[in-house]
Order: structure tokens, then C-alpha cells, then sequence
């Protein structure tokens, strides 16, 4: 079994992790960035984040963790003990023998570190996907059958198997399934596996997903009960107006991405109302609804009601945050917001 939950109805979220997209800043590069991201590991490791994820994107030049494993390796070199993990690489982008063989050699560096997290969108335009050499027509369509054989690599061999991934046979290394939609969630219902989902950016159907994940989920050998993460943006500061302040960073990001001008991420403004258009502030409102923004007091007022309205067993904290320091102090605050909720549950449970 690669988890663990507990019988306990209700409201009982177990653990939290961060997503790190390894953000490269205005005036900065991609060097700086992974050396940051493995900075921020090495903090988040001592706070007791359980997870530190990065996602694979293509062509956008404000992050740099496009190798997602190269880039994990790094970190995982640089820490410890905490459990470094794709969330997630766009299976439809590579083969399912590669990306075992990728995650083979990483568990097989670091030993009961590694989870794989897998998604279905291209994580890039159109021209890049054509750059990758992804079907467009058939990619996502063959990605439960891609699933599933990533799945057997990571199996012990069996008598005439005649392709195995070395490294990666017989590791079996933990896999989730990511998405922003009811197909990811159906899929890891029907296949007994995690389930993360990324309201972080993509909110509108948390919920539903949420429901028909554990609603048809069927034991298997990995798991014996559905296991649910979502994704959360966390804009912490000594105030209210800090945090809102650090979150106009991500707000110029989506404004530009959606703009088609994608490009390193730029210093706060001190007036979110200078952000885009009216109607551009509103549609970045709508994708980042999913936020804790503001003071220690304020975010865990939030974070609380997140958790009673979504019961997830997993919070995945994240936060494209300009200034380093700065990042860390917003994941240090939200990590001692998680924290004291985990520990109360624990002392109800004990």
C-alpha cells in the first residue's frame, strides 16, 4: 500500500504538500530559479510539508521546470527526507516506457522519496505541442491505456515480459492522477489511485470532482479508500495588504498568458487594481478563486473553511511570489496554519 487513510468520516485532512513551479523572475534566469526551488525545499522540509511537487510546462519563460525530473532530481539532491514529486508530467507528451524509466532511475537515487503524478493536458500551445511531436488527435484519447501501462512497468517482471523499464521494475513507485475536469477523477476512481486536484487555477469544478472520485472509487492494491488532494494558492504577509499586494505577481502572469505575452514573472504592484482590465481582473478573480490571501489570522480563517467545504485528505499549497524571501515566509505561514490543524485532529483522534 503507498498510503494509508483512515476510516474517520468528515472533515480529517492528513497532510499538506507545496507545489513549487520554480518561477523565473523579471531580470533573473532559469539557474537562479532551480537553485531557489531547491532552497524552498530545504525549508519546506523542516516545516513538514510531506510533498514537494513541480509541474512540467513547455515554452513558457516564466518557469523552468520543463524537465520535471531533472529538476526534481535536483532537489531531492539538496534535501533529505521530504518526498519529491511530479505534479505533474503530461503523460500524452512521452512514452509511458521513458517517463518509467525517468522516475525508475529517481526512485531508484532516492528510495521511498518519489511519487508520480500524471496529467493529460499538453502544458503548452499549440506550436509547442507540435515541437514535442504530440499526437493532438489521438494523444489524450490513448491516455488511460498509457496509464495503465506505465502502471506494469513499475510492476515486478513476469515470465516472457519482453520490454522493461531499467530502472523502474519492480519499484513501484506511487502514481496519482491530476486534473481540473471529471475525467482524471473518473479514471483514478476506477483504477484505485490518488487523486490531486489543481483548483488552484482551475476551480469551477472542484466539487463534482471531488464527489464522483470517491463516490466510484474501487480498492486496489494501491489504495484501499479514495485519497484526495487539492491545490491551493497561499499569498501570506505580516498583513492583509501585504499578501494581496504579493498575489498581483500571479495576476499579471495569467493576464499576460492570456494576453499571449507570456514571460518572467514580474515584481508586485502596489495597486491590484492596476492589473489588466476590469474584465481581465475578473477573469483572473475567477481562476484564482481557490486563494488565501492576507495576514496568519486571515488565511486560516480561509484555509479552515476550505477544508470543511472539500474534506480533502491532502492540501497542496503553491504560490508564484516574486521576491524569494518573501516566498518563504508565505509558505512558512501557511505550513504553521496546516500544521496546527493537523495536530488538532490528531489529538481529537488520539
Amino acid at each position: 500500500m503507498i498510503l494509508d487513510p483512515s476510516d474517520d468520516e468528515g472533515v480529517n485532512v492528513r497532510a499538506f504538500s507545496l507545489l513549487d513551479l520554480s518561477p523565473i523572475t523579471q531580470n533573473s534566469d532559469a539557474r537562479q530559479a532551480l537553485l531557489n526551488s531547491r532552497d524552498l525545499a530545504r525549508h519546506a522540509e523542516q516545516w513538514g510539508y510531506t510533498r514537494f511537487w513541480m509541474a512540467e510546462h513547455h515554452n513558457m519563460t516564466g518557469i523552468a521546470s520543463a524537465a520535471t525530473a531533472v529538476a526534481l532530481g535536483f532537489v531531492a539532491e539538496g534535501t533529505r527526507s521530504i518526498r519529491v514529486a511530479a505534479g505533474g508530467v503530461m503523460l500524452p507528451n512521452h512514452s509511458p516506457l521513458v517517463i518509467a524509466e525517468q522516475f525508475g532511475t529517481l526512485a531508484s537515487l532516492y528510495p521511498d522519496r518519489v511519487d508520480l503524478g500524471l496529467g493529460r493536458a499538453p502544458g503548452t500551445d499549440g506550436a509547442t505541442m507540435m515541437a514535442l511531436r504530440r499526437d493532438q488527435v489521438n494523444a489524450a484519447n490513448q491516455f488511460p491505456q498509457d496509464v495503465q501501462e506505465l502502471l506494469h512497468y513499475f510492476e515486478p517482471e513476469r515470465p516472457g515480459q519482453r520490454v522493461r523499464a531499467v530502472p523502474g521494475t519492480g519499484l513501484r513507485v506511487p502514481v496519482w492522477l491530476l486534473g481540473s475536469s471529471l475525467y482524471s477523477a473518473q479514471l483514478a476512481a476506477a483504477l484505485g489511485l490518488p487523486f490531486a486536484f489543481a483548483s488552484h487555477f482551475a476551480p469551477d469544478m472542484l466539487g463534482d470532482a471531488l464527489r464522483v472520485y470517491r463516490e466510484r472509487f474501487e480498492p486496489s492494491q494501491f489504495l484501499d479508500a479514495p485519497y484526495a488532494a487539492a491545490g491551493i494558492n497561499v499569498f501570506a504577509g505580516d498583513t492583509d495588504e501585504e499578501g494581496r499586494r504579493l498575489m498581483t505577481s500571479v495576476e499579471q502572469q495569467f493576464v499576460a498568458l492570456r494576453r499571449g505575452t507570456p514571460g518572467p514573472l514580474k515584481p508586485p504592484m502596489d495597486d491590484p487594481e492596476q492589473v489588466g482590465s476590469v474584465l481581465e481582473r475578473q477573469q483572473v478573480a475567477h481562476a484564482l478563486a481557490e486563494s488565501a490571501v492576507g495576514s496568519k489570522a486571515t488565511v486560516a480563517t480561509w484555509v479552515d473553511r476550505f477544508i470543511e467545504r472539500t474534506e480533502v485528505d491532502e492540501v497542496i499549497v503553491t504560490g508564484q511570489i516574486f521576491d524569494h524571501q518573501a516566498r518563504l515566509e508565505s509558505f512558512r505561514i501557511a505550513a504553521e496554519v496546516l500544521g496546527e490543524r493537523i495536530d488538532a485532529v490528531e489529538a481529537v483522534g488520539s
